[in-house]
Formats: structure tokens, sequence, C-alpha cells
């Protein structure tokens, strides 16, 4: 399997630790940020330092974390895609992931494909893929995969964006349909809190996967691939609980050694 590491698990960590992090974990794949203060990208970190902190690691940037609210279309959000998208292409990012509005407010599907339409020539112009993350809460503007690449079809965006598949959104979704060949990045993590309720699940329940996962974070990886999706599978939890660990090292390898021996 082809292990990747989203920032979001150590974000006290500085980008050259948690690339050499990722390295001495076999994963060449990673993901940074834009959301996280005082920790490079946020802190105004040079896209050449960036670059050469990934290089002298080994490591490639796959995505920046992300182009959000990409479905509310507005001359600052096309100024914010614009800069976002020369920073990724000056780092060596290969893709721009894009969330949309999350915020219990409704956006109209007319405002969801005028905002792939805008975004894709800036992506074309810079070299980079859309990775469209369909957010699976109650109040997130857009919650299904099917509703993505329905827009992103109207919008004529085949040549330039793909989907994420994240299992915690799949879940809450209620989803039941895959999209490998539209896959371009799958994250992944676990709930395990036994207490809350699906409705209720939020960043700060995902932690790494276990044996207590309640997501069906294997089902939906042995569907992946087994439907021909051979792309990273990205590890992004969000919980204090993961992101204050002593040693991320050692509770990474025991959620990827989990899920390599039962997929």
């Amino acid at each position: 399997m082809r292990f990747a590491l989203n920032h979001i698990i150590s974000p006290r960590q500085s980008l050259a630790e948690f690339f050499a992090m990722a390295k001495s974990l076999g994963c060449t794949e990673v993901e940074i940020r834009n959301d996280m203060k005082d920790v490079a990208i946020a802190d105004a970190t040079a896209p050449d330092a960036v670059r050469a902190a990934a290089d002298k690691a080994g490591v490639e940037i796959i995505t920046i974390n992300a182009l959000y609210p990409f479905n509310v279309w507005s001359a600052d959000m096309a100024d914010k895609t614009a800069k976002l998208a020369a920073y990724a292409a000056k780092c060596g990012a290969k893709a721009l992931v894009m969330c949309p509005l999350n915020e219990g407010r409704a956006v109209p599907r007319e405002s969801l494909v005028a905002g792939l339409k805008a975004i894709r020539p800036i992506l074309k112009d810079h070299g980079l893929t859309g990775l469209v993350e369909p957010l699976g809460f109650h109040f997130s503007s857009m919650r299904t995969k099917a509703e993505a690449m329905s827009a992103i079809t109207e919008a004529g965006g085949e040549d330039v964006y793909k989907l994420v598949h994240d299992t915690f959104h799949h879940h809450l979704g209620g989803e039941m349909q895959f999209y490998p060949e539209w896959t371009g990045l799958v994250h992944i993590s676990g709930v395990s809190d036994l207490k809350v309720a699906v409705n209720d699940m939020l960043d700060a329940h995902r932690v790494l996967v276990d044996e207590g996962d309640r997501l069906g974070n294997i089902a939906q990886i042995r569907t992946l691939i087994a439907a021909g999706y051979k792309g990273p599978f990205s590890f992004e939890p969000f919980s204090a609980e993961v992101q204050n660990l002593a040693d991320h090292a050692t509770a990474l390898k025991a959620s990827m050694d989990f899920v390599a021996a039962n997929v």
C-alpha cells in the first residue's frame, strides 16, 4: 500500500521534522497545510524553502490542503486561488485539495459549478490537479462525491479535477457509491468513541485507524483497491489525542501495520 501523511497529524512539528518522520516510516508522499498557525506555510515560509526541505528529506509534496471555500466564488476567492496555486507550483506540490463551505449555509449548485469553471484555468496554468473533497457533515454545503462529480462534469473539468475519497466523510455522508477511476487521493482516519452518534461526529473525533474503528475503513479501502485504485492512502487524524502524542512515529507504524494486515 502507498501510505502518505498529512501534517495535521503532528502540527507542532516543523516541516523538516514532519518530512523526516514520514521518510522514516517509508512514506515518501506528504501533504502540507495552509491552515495551521505558526507552522509553514501559514508562517510565511518561502516556497523555495519548502521545496528544499522536501528534497532534502526525499519526500514528494502531493498536496497543499486546502483551498476553502472553493464553491463560494468571489474576487477574494480568485485572488486566494491564484496565490495558493502559485505557491504550490513553486514548492513542488502536485495538487490542491479543495473543500466546500462548511458552516451550515447552503450554496447553490450554480455557485459550485461556477467555482469549478473559474478555478480550472488557474490550475492548468500552474500544472496542478484539483482534488475536490466532499465533507460529509450535515452542515456541509457539498456532502457527497456524487454531487461533486456531477458538478465537475457540468463544469467541463474532467481534465483537471479528481475526487478525494475521505473515509470519515464517506461514512458521515451516508454514501454508498465509490468512484475509484476519479479518485486521486484517499484520506483515512478512524473514530473509536462509542458514545458519539454518527451525526455528531466531528474532526475532533478522528483518530488513527485501529481495531476499534467505527467507520469501516478496512471495508472502504478493500473496495477501492479491488476496483483498481492505486493511489496513496493519506493519514489525516485531527484529534488532539493524536496531535499531542509524544511519539507519533510509533503510533503511526502501528496503524499502518493494522491496515496493511487487514486489507
